[in-house]
Formats: structure tokens, C-alpha cells, sequence
């Protein structure tokens, strides 16, 4: 999308700078003492659509941007159909497209639900919770997770109702930074191990639904760049799941 609103501003600022250099001159020398020429469509279209372009830019470029959960990767808080805003300035305010971070603002902290360009293929987007920082030594065994040789505690929470494909799975409640939240450990999928140390300028993602989450665990994401973060998800705007009916309770959760 970034892509797109760039070529468009490139375009009317080009139209514009033509109108300016070539057109308006001899609009003018043509319109001396003989009825004036109209200005062309095109060029008023580049001057009404510019500030348009401009400010939308801006604002997903450096303020807040919206996407769609596409998978159940992070149920139980996130479900396929919600629509979740994105604030861009969390960490520092990036060049779009090359993503090169101009002011440093903020830093990721463990338990951020973040947003990122997936290593492999960078036009896909991930959501995923933060878990390890530059540096930590994360384990995974049988969904016990361990950050730095300390224990990351979990309690049961009951089970997921019938929806979405898991009723009946196990909910625990677990503690990563700053809040607690719910992860989902469905019966009858993949448990995936792991132990390693986040390089510098890296970081660790894993998705609240331990059992079906494509995450750091594997190969094609593995540890995340700094390069690669978009920003933090706060809130669900709209949930829309083709087919079905807008689910309008989770409209204004926030994201913890």
C-alpha cells in the first residue's frame, strides 16, 4: 500500500511540475488577446488528489496503520476476521517502503503483539507476541516456555467455546512484560521445541496459539530483524470474517 500511495504521489507531483515547466506557458502566450485554454482534466485532478495523497501517506506511514488477522495464529485474542490498528510512531518513526527508522522514539518490550515483515517474504506481514529481546536464551519444551533459565508460569483458564474450529482447547493464562494474557493449547497438532539466543538487533516471536503459529520456532521466520518491525497492534476497529456476520462485541478491544 505504501508502494502504491508513492507511485501516485510521484505521479501528481510529476503532472503538476509538467503543468508548471511546459503547459501553463503556452496556456498563456496562446491566451494573449484570444479566449484562454482550459487547464487540462488530468492537471486538475493531480492538484485536487495531491494533499489527499499526502496526508494519507503520512499518516500510515508514520502514525497508525490498519490490517486483518488472516489466520488463527493468535487466538484466542486474535481471531481470523479481526481488523486491528497499528501504531507505526511505538518504536520510531521509519522511512516507508525502505523502512529505515529516522527518531528513535521507543523500544519493543517482551509481550508486544507486533506486527512485522516476515524474513522469508518480506511482503507478507506477520502479527506475532514479542518473546525474546537481543541476547535471551529462550526455551521451548512441551509449551513451557523459558526466557533466560527462568520459568514463564502459566495457569489454567478454562477451554475455548465452539468456535472457530477449537472448541475444547485448553486456554492458559500467561505472564510476558508488562500484562498478562490468554494463549490456546490446541490437542492434536504439532508441539514445536526450541532453544536458542536472539542475536543483536533481533528479536523472538511466538503466537498465542502455540500448537497452529508459523513463528520463530521454524526456519522460514527464525529471528526477526529490527529492520523488519512495522509496529505495535493496540486495538480491534472491525471484525468481518467472509462468510459471516461482523462479530461487533470485538470492535474497540484492545490488544494486550
Amino acid at each position: 500500500m505504501s508502494e502504491m500511495l508513492l507511485a501516485l504521489l510521484a505521479a501528481a507531483c510529476a503532472i503538476l511540475l509538467f503543468d508548471l515547466m511546459v503547459l501553463r506557458g503556452k496556456r498563456e502566450r496562446f491566451g494573449a488577446g484570444q479566449p484562454a485554454l482550459s487547464e487540462p482534466a488530468v492537471v486538475g485532478y493531480a492538484r485536487s488528489l495531491l494533499p489527499v495523497i499526502v496526508i494519507v501517506l503520512v499518516f500510515r506511514s508514520f502514525l497508525f496503520e490498519p490490517f486483518r488477522i488472516p489466520s488463527a495464529s493468535m487466538m484466542p485474542g486474535l481471531v481470523d476476521g479481526d481488523f486491528i490498528l497499528v501504531s507505526k510512531f511505538t518504536y520510531g518513526l521509519r522511512l516507508p517502503v525502505i523502512n529505515i527508522k529516522l527518531v528513535p522514539i521507543g523500544e519493543p518490550q517482551r509481550g508486544d503483539v507486533v506486527v512485522f515483515r516476515s524474513p522469508a517474504r518480506p511482503s507478507v506481514n506477520l502479527v506475532k507476541r514479542l518473546i525474546g529481546l537481543p541476547g535471551d536464551h529462550i526455551v521451548v519444551r512441551d509449551n513451557q516456555l523459558s526466557i533466560n533459565g527462568r520459568v514463564i508460569p502459566q495457569s489454567s483458564a478454562g477451554n475455548y467455546p465452539d468456535d472457530y474450529g477449537f472448541a475444547g482447547a485448553p486456554l492458559r493464562r500467561e505472564r510476558i512484560g508488562r500484562a498478562d494474557h490468554m494463549i490456546m493449547l490446541a490437542p492434536g497438532l504439532s508441539v514445536t521445541d526450541f532453544e536458542g539466543t536472539v542475536p543483536a538487533g533481533h528479536y523472538f516471536f511466538m503466537g498465542d496459539n502455540r500448537n497452529d503459529s508459523a513463528d520463530s520456532r521454524f526456519a522460514d521466520v527464525g529471528f526477526v530483524a529490527d529492520g523488519n518491525l512495522i509496529g505495535q497492534a493496540i486495538g480491534i476497529w472491525m471484525n468481518w470474517r467472509i462468510p459471516g456476520w461482523p462479530r461487533l462485541g470485538r470492535i474497540g478491544l484492545r490488544i494486550h
